[in-house]
């Protein structure tokens, strides 16, 4: 009986760390899992610029912390999140259509049909807005194999 109580507890912290370790792969977070190197999601959407965040105004989604330049846009994202939180969890999206996860500078940034996509720079942007749709359909497509796998294994060379 109390072999069955500790094996029981072993796998559910085993599974719990398992889950836990996939959840953070699938987010691109930094420092103090920091989304976003600090910029404010919600302002690529009202200001249509990038907005570095305020460590006095955050919210919690997906394992990540978001900052914001006000308490409205913290609020207006806590009301809202999948609609402001970056797309293949704020990875580059180029790199996701040539199957990577890469980190991003928040200034290379493009929103299409209501949704937030980054990009590595603003030379891979150029890249990624030469075909938006067919990048997006090729992205779309690889990060379910690559959502959970970490940035070295989707990295790695074949």
């Amino acid at each position: 009986m109390k072999f069955t109580k500790t094996l029981k507890l072993a796998t559910a912290a085993g599974a719990l760390l398992l889950s836990s370790m996939s959840y953070a792969a699938s987010v691109n977070i930094g420092t103090n899992d920091v989304a976003i190197h600090g910029y404010d999601p919600v302002a690529y959407f009202t200001n249509d610029k990038a907005v570095e965040g305020s460590a006095k105004f955050t919210a919690t989604h997906d394992g990540a912390i978001y900052r914001f330049a006000s308490a409205k846009n913290r609020d207006l994202f806590n009301a809202n999140a999948d609609k402001y939180a970056p797309q293949y969890g704020g990875y580059c999206a180029m790199g996701v259509a040539l199957n990577k996860k890469l980190d991003v500078d928040p200034k290379a940034f493009h929103i299409e049909n209501g949704k937030l996509y980054l990009n590595l720079n603003k030379d891979v942007q150029k890249k990624w807005l030469t075909d938006v749709p067919g990048n997006l359909k090729t992205a779309d497509r690889i990060w379910a194999g690559i959502e959970d796998l970490s940035v070295a294994a989707a990295n790695a060379e074949d």
